[in-house]
């Protein structure tokens, strides 16, 4: 019968699926879009206001620059997924930036790719789940209060989604991403048609104005120059995910590449309509927005607004209002894409670490499916470091947003400056004049991504590096560090594994020397003489560890009466310890005799309810971590279920004195013998 926590786990997660089906769950175009290229999509919903946040630091001033800042992001996501097109077709396998960076400019460069995408995919999922709930606060401003728990609820939600794998998480996704293309598009084609018709669309904060910061009013020379390249770096938000589909090319339908390449065109696409025509609607309607509600002049109670977002205003101002079916709907799909834009990381991470771990540069476990064929511990390592991260910014998107896009700049400017080296090796052995030509023009969009997204780099560290980007660059620097650790390990490990004389490693041990443990004589005790004796042993024995002298009678009492022949061996305990005693004559016998192995069988009682081990004490772990560290000597639990761990009743044995000599134990309590460095509990 399944136990209640697998019969939770079907209902969330659904049936195991066969390592066969792996092929079943690769992704039509149509699919792969909403699961790859949410992120990019969504972030049209938030790029625009962090433009607008930064430019209104200076008050109304500096809004002139939005349009130019505006084109430039538009330039740059255009040469970015041009890029990264590139990529996809020079390595099909995927790994994308990590996987380019690592063949062309060495593994330290991949893996300082590698951390900065693992930490820009949590970042990811922090400030989408939080600008979602932004949104919902912003269509019903009473949720505000419990912001934190329906970020971690969503969390949640995504986590047991993406579980269940990606086509179906693809099937629930695709509908919100569509709808929310839709919205949008009809939403800034019905704000462009009225302002053409003479009816511009006005936002309600138009009316305010806006108080400059303190030292931020009358910038001109280097300090205005600063200001606008801190809002370009904040529109560049608009780029994250963009390198998500070069990662995951390996979960297409074949042609792997060349369908890969085409969803990232049409997202580039989708992506640079949708955030120029937000850009561009914001102008229009003259938006007003600031990092505090009490720097817009003309508000009577500042403390107890809510400033809706920027999308938010732009629905009410282009549909009539805030009570119109097309404000809601806007807000809806906007909430929604922004939520489910975290499945992009929800994808991109597990991928990635599941590479990672491939390299022995995360843990083995990274690499394993779960039941549904997804990398399921990638997934759920996400989900908990994610919502850790939102509880402990308050899932405040002002405060995440900072943390942000770092990552994903690392990897352009590494992942595009190892893809000119690509085809500088490629130019060396290439003679066709046709492919030299397709070398030298991918070489030269290659070239032009590396210089300007290396040069955004730089602008996001000096303009962002103070308010709290540095805590990305710990991070990815401490994962970088940690990663390479872990390599290390592994590979001393195999190092010290791996065979050198096979003859020397399988010469068998001189003799087998067998000791069971006993505290007491009873039914798991005999079970394990039993079982050591069918190991036929060179020399077999029993060890105890007199504590007191009466038990010490009773167990020799016993011993004789029913004629057990093992020889007992007796270890004095002036000071009343266990395991002391017992290790250290352990030691002694492997001592005498180097080239023998000493296995040592341990009875233990398993039980059925964790408080049922409270009531048993600990001797068999504390002796087995102990002798797990001397060589030449094995340990082996010998476990006996107890009627609550097998769900049967026992018969109760009869007292010590009326068994009969040499009655074997009721096969009710036959047990299988297993190994183990630690057990549910000792006798």
């Amino acid at each position: 019968m399944p136990t209640a926590i697998e019969i939770v786990k079907r209902l969330v997660i659904g049936r195991a699926r066969r390592s066969e089906e792996l092929g079943e769950t690769l992704l039509p175009k149509r699919l792969a879009l909403p699961i790859f290229a949410s992120d990019p999509l969504s972030s049209v919903a938030y790029a625009t206001q962090e433009i607008l946040l930064v430019l209104t630091l200076g008050g109304l001033a500096y809004l002139h620059f939005t349009p130019w800042i505006g084109a430039a992001v538009v330039a740059l996501m255009t040469v970015v997924v041009l890029s990264y097109r590139q990529v996809v077709h020079a390595y099909p396998s995927g790994g994308g930036s990590y996987a380019v960076a690592s063949a062309n400019l060495g593994p330290s460069a991949g893996l300082v790719v590698g951390a900065s995408l693992l930490v820009d995919y949590v970042m990811t999922v922090a400030v989408s789940v939080a600008s979602g709930v932004d949104n919902i606060i912003s269509a019903l401003p009473s949720l505000a209060e419990y912001r934190v728990l329906m970020a971690l609820g969503f969390v949640a939600l995504l986590t047991a989604l993406n579980l269940r794998g990606l086509r179906e998480s693809g099937r629930l996704f695709a509908a919100p991403t569509y709808l929310f293309i839709g919205g949008v598009l009809i939403m800034i084609g019905t704000g462009l048609l009225r302002y053409v018709l003479g009816d511009a669309p006005v936002a309600e904060s138009a009316r305010y104005g806006i108080t400059p910061q303190a030292g931020d009013q009358g910038l001109a020379g280097l300090a205005l120059v600063m200001l606008v390249l801190r809002a370009f770096s904040s529109g560049c938000t608009a780029l994250t995910g963009v390198e998500a589909i070069s990662n995951g090319v390996s979960a297409f339908r074949k042609p792997k590449a060349r369908n890969a390449a085409n969803t990232l065109a049409a997202m580039g696409v989708i992506a640079v309509v949708l955030f120029a025509g937000v850009t561009t609607l914001a102008i229009i309607t003259d938006v007003h927005i600031a990092d505090d509600a009490c720097r817009l002049t003309g508000l009577t109670d500042c403390a107890g607004h809510t400033q809706r977002t920027v999308i938010a205003q732009l629905a009410a101002a282009v549909f009539g209002g805030s009570t119109t079916f097309g404000f809601y709907y806007i807000q809806a799909v906007t909430a929604l894409i922004l939520i489910l834009a975290a499945n992009t990381a929800f994808n991109g991470f597990p991928l990635l670490a599941s590479i990672l771990a491939q390299d022995s540069y995360l843990p083995r476990q990274l690499h394993n499916r779960g039941d549904r064929l997804v990398f399921s511990n990638g997934i759920i390592a996400l989900a908990v470091v994610a919502g850790l991260l939102l509880y402990g910014f308050r899932a405040d998107v002002s405060s995440l947003i900072h943390l942000y896009i770092l990552g994903v700049f690392t990897s352009f400017t590494l992942s595009q400056t190892g893809m000119v080296r690509h085809w500088n090796r490629g130019l060396l052995t290439e003679t066709d004049h046709v492919q030299r030509r397709r070398h030298h023009l991918a070489r030269a969009v290659n070239s032009t991504g590396a210089l300007v997204t290396g040069l955004v780099l730089v602008i996001v560290l000096a303009t962002k590096f103070t308010e709290g980007a540095w805590l990305a660059v710990v991070a990815a620097t401490v994962l970088w560090l940690m990663m390479r650790g872990i390599r290390r390990q592994y590979d001393r490990t195999s190092a010290e594994l791996a065979v050198t004389d096979p003859r020397q490693d399988s010469v068998p041990p001189t003799r087998v020397l067998a000791v069971v443990l006993v505290v007491r004589l009873d039914r798991p005790t005999l079970r394990a003489l039993a079982y050591a004796r069918a190991f036929r042993p060179d020399h077999l024995e029993a060890l105890t560890v007199a504590v007191d002298q009466e038990s010490l009678a009773a167990l020799r009492r016993q011993w004789n009466e029913f004629d057990i022949q093992v020889p007992l061996r007796v270890l004095r305990s002036p000071y009343r310890e266990i395991t002391r005693p017992a290790v250290e004559y352990v030691r002694s016998v492997r001592r005498d005799g180097p080239h023998d192995v000493i296995a040592v069988f341990i009875p233990e009682y398993v039980a059925g309810h964790w408080w049922e081990n409270l009531l048993h004490n600990q001797t068999a772990f504390w002796l087995k971590s102990r002798l797990l560290f001397t060589p030449g000597v094995t340990v082996t639990s010998v476990p006996w279920q107890l009627s609550s761990a097998t769900g049967t009743r026992r018969p109760i044995a009869r007292a010590p004195g009326s068994v009969r000599r040499g009655e074997p134990p009721n096969e009710a309590g036959h047990t299988t013998a297993h190994t183990s460095s630690r057990g549910p509990g000792a006798k």
